[in-house]
């Protein structure tokens, strides 16, 4: 495609904007149902069949470690095949992992269903959508990030109150088959029918610009930049090493908190219908985080701004500590907004800081290791605050572990500097 084709494009509505919304759909259905949801069925199953909530818990630890070990290889996909094929197939996995746990009665085929499902939510979700946003926009990409992840938030306002109402009204197995039904309507004929990888797809630059003066007429890979650093170079630098262990803290602790914030408050006297709010709360808090944070990180250096996300959580993880049963509804409303506005900075500057340190060239694969790295931290953060209330019947170890954790994160992101990119022979 030629630069005058791009540039007779230059007066539509930028196809970018498109995938932004494809993107901001798909995060509703990604932490919607694999994320926010999940705390919601603890009681269920526990109730139902008997296990405990430490046996429930490494469903979500399952779940999350399928997302993290399966990153890196969905990246390297799509570097290779675009985005499409890869979110159509996770799509597919996802849905099916659901519908198996709506059948089961033992907990190895729960914990099978949550495999599958982890691997079709990594396939579906952060890494090829980010790689979207990361391709489409430069000046704006910040802003386009945010806009994203605004979705992880929306899915916990959407599909938190919409899954206690399938658990009121009918059971765990109806809300597991209709959230496979959502996955497979929604997210299939969105990759299918809208989303391509790049702009040089359609023969557009980012952020909808003109072809850059002096070029041949090529719409090149992210808008030019024709070098980057691969996999195994940047797991040589400092720079990969700091964000993969502030991002494993942070998200050891803020996920660790998140998912056990509603037992918690179940535990201490308050009704059910109080921890489903506050996971809104922190839904709400989390979209509209992203959207602030998306957009500090193009005016600010991304590792700042990954630092105070990691304050409010820390903040908000302190004020949970005081809750008591007597405590001011106000006090659990204040903890969710602080708590969920700092986990929005986690993926506009986690998506930030992999592009700008290292480049888009091989950015499938390097943001995938990363996301590997905080996904870990996801995974087992609730898994263990679920052990320590089975081991000391209370959230106090588990949620003051998880302040010393952030306070750890905050100036390991700070410490970030960019590397310097070897040359081919080195």
């Amino acid at each position: 495609m030629n630069s005058q084709t791009a540039n007779q494009r230059k007066g539509r509505f930028f196809y970018g904007y498109h995938l932004v919304g494809v993107a901001f759909l798909l995060m509703v259905l990604f932490s919607g149902c694999g994320v926010f949801a999940f705390s919601l069925f603890v009681k269920p199953l526990e109730a139902s069949l008997g296990w405990g909530r430490g046996q429930v818990m490494a469903g979500f630890t399952l779940f999350y470690l399928m997302v993290g070990f399966a990153s890196p290889v969905v990246g390297r996909f799509v570097d290779r095949h675009g985005a499409r094929p890869v979110i159509a197939i996770g799509a597919l996995m996802m849905s099916l992992g659901f519908v198996i746990v709506s059948r089961m009665s033992d907990l190895y085929l729960f914990y099978l269903g949550y495999v599958i499902v982890g691997i079709g939510a990594s396939a579906m979700g952060l890494v090829p959508c980010s790689a979207l946003m990361s391709n489409w926009f430069k000046r704006k990409r910040g802003t386009a990030l945010g806009l994203m992840g605004a979705g992880i938030g929306a899915g916990g306002v959407v599909m938190a109150p919409f899954i206690g109402y399938m658990l009121a009204r009918f059971d765990w197995r109806a809300a597991y088959v209709s959230m496979a039904i959502l996955i497979l309507a929604v997210a299939i004929p969105l990759a299918l029918g809208v989303v391509r990888t790049r702009p040089s797809d359609m023969g557009l630059y980012p952020d909808g610009d003109r072809a850059p003066a002096g070029d041949p007429g090529d719409a090149t890979l992210g808008g030019g930049e024709k070098e980057g650093f691969t996999l195994q170079q940047a797991l040589r630098t400092r720079a990969f090493w700091l964000m993969a262990v502030a991002f494993a803290f942070s998200n050891f602790a803020n996920m660790g908190t998140i998912q056990n914030s509603a037992p918690f408050l179940a535990d201490i006297g308050y009704p059910t219908a109080t921890g489903a709010s506050a996971l809104g709360a922190i839904a709400f808090g989390s979209g509209t985080g992203k959207l602030f944070f998306g957009w500090l990180c193009d005016k600010m250096r991304a590792s700042h701004v990954c630092a105070i996300g990691i304050a409010l959580q820390l903040s908000g993880v302190l004020l949970l500590l005081t809750v008591r049963a007597d405590s001011p509804l106000a006090v659990i409303w204040i903890y969710a907004l602080l708590l969920g506005l700092g986990v929005g900075a986690w993926l506009p500057s986690l998506s930030m800081l992999g592009s700008t340190n290292f480049g888009l060239l091989f950015y499938g694969a390097v943001f995938g290791a990363l996301n590997m790295a905080q996904s870990m931290g996801t995974s087992t953060g609730p898994l263990f605050s679920g052990l320590v209330h089975d081991v000391t019947g209370s959230y106090v170890g588990a949620f003051t572990t998880a302040a010393v954790l952030l306070a750890i994160a905050i100036p390991t992101v700070l410490l970030v500097k960019k590397p310097v990119l070897p040359t081919r022979d080195s």
